[in-house]
């Protein structure tokens, strides 16, 4: 900061002016306070920033005096918060206070999954459902039905109604009654770990090892297509036994749903008297399927999975070819695996009325086969040749 002077008006200039450099045509000069201001206005952020810092200092000081105090009603709010939410949401969306116990049993009338009915389109409407479950009488529920049926849904709105029971907050259902549950163990969706070089099918094993070495008798199990990452007889072996563990063994004996598309593991309602069968019910109508999103008692018959492909959008050519197949396998009744079988005996068929070299008691083509040097041989050359051999070997047949 400074005060210019032209030449005509230096001689004008007050003594107490301090000079401070001369230019051609002008003096420019400081008075002591120009000076003063000029410090003030170019210290003044440094100085804002240490009164900052200082005031700072201060308050942390006083806060740090009463932290127990701070901390203590910050988690009163945070609960208080909490609750009120809990309540807001409960009355907005009609919620229920469930009845919590000791016991192992879980029934729900009317239970809906907190999100899905919030989200869906306008004009439909959430389909609730029911569940119940113990460890006495039906410990295990194998949930059957088409893909985009509402098993997954299920699964999770049973799960998501248990943890907001627990958590002290009223359920999106008419009435619940909640044993309560030590854990929820979920194995759902699909995923893989590239990074570690691990595959779909091996993350879902780890999945559930994890679940099957650490579940109690008093905890949920939540188990959506288990085995599906393999070849089918595999997955419904790994399926079954992992189920059948479940029932038999006293350590995990876990109250279980498990949604499959693995129509032969109806069959284990049968055999174990803890698990049910049931489904999502479904019309078909036209050659489509209406789903109903209902879950009853029972086992499906089919999985529409051509119908939901049409759906999808997969060219008419797949679907009307899938039709085909679908309806071979279905008439001769034969799995996949057993047609596979049927084809190996045929090779195996068409093996045995080959003869092998080693079985020809003619010397002469012994001979000549072990006189060949093929390595000089082109290759039309080492083609007649093997037609001139297989001819032989007939006539020798």
């Amino acid at each position: 900061y400074y005060i210019d002077v032209s030449n005509t008006h230096k001689n004008k200039v007050p003594g107490n002016y301090i000079r401070k450099q001369t230019l051609v045509n002008s003096e420019r000069y400081i008075t002591p306070e120009l000076k003063e201001y000029e410090d003030k206005i170019l210290n003044a952020h440094e100085n804002i920033l240490k009164l900052e810092s200082s005031l700072f200092d201060q308050i942390r000081k006083e806060a740090a005096a009463e932290t127990e105090t701070i901390q203590q009603n910050a988690n009163l709010i945070a609960m208080l918060d909490c609750y009120a939410s809990f309540a807001e949401t409960a009355d907005h969306y009609n919620y229920v206070r469930p009845v919590l116990d000791e016991s192992d049993e879980i029934e729900i009338r009317q239970g809906r999954h907190p999100v899905v009915e919030r989200i869906l389109p306008p004009g439909e409407k959430f389909t609730p459902n029911n569940c119940k479950i113990d460890s006495k009488e039906t410990q295990i529920i194998i949930l059957t039905g088409p893909n985009m049926a509402g098993k997954s849904v299920y699964l999770r709105q049973i799960g998501l109604i248990v943890l907001l029971a627990q958590i002290g907050s009223f359920v999106p259902a008419k009435e619940a009654k909640i044993g309560l549950v030590d854990r929820i163990f979920t194995r759902v969706g699909a995923s893989d770990n590239i990074a570690a070089g691990e595959s779909t099918f091996l993350v879902e094993m780890q999945e559930a090892a994890n679940i099957l070495n650490h579940a109690t008798d008093k905890s949920l199990i939540l188990l959506d297509e288990i085995g599906r990452g393999t070849s089918t007889f595999d997955g419904i072996s790994i399926a079954w036994a992992i189920t059948e563990y479940i029932h038999e063994n006293p350590v995990v004996a876990a109250k279980t749903l498990f949604a499959t598309h693995y129509h032969e593991l109806n069959e284990m309602a049968s055999i174990f008297p803890r698990i049910k069968n049931y489904k999502v019910e479904v019309r078909e109508y036209d050659d489509k399927v209406i789903f109903l999103h209902k879950v009853s008692a029972g086992g499906a018959d089919h999985s529409y999975g051509i119908q939901v492909a049409q759906m999808a959008g997969l060219p008419e050519f797949v679907t009307k070819r899938a039709k085909e197949i679908l309806f071979n396998l279905e008439d001769k009744e034969l799995t996949p695996y057993e047609i596979k079988k049927q084809k190996l005996a045929k090779f195996k068929n068409h093996d045995d009325m080959q003869i092998s070299m080693f079985e020809i008691k003619d010397d002469s083509i012994r001979k000549e086969i072990s006189d060949m040097h093929l390595e000089g041989l082109t290759p039309l050359e080492a083609l007649n040749k093997l037609n001139e051999l297989q001819k032989k070997v007939k006539d020798v047949k």
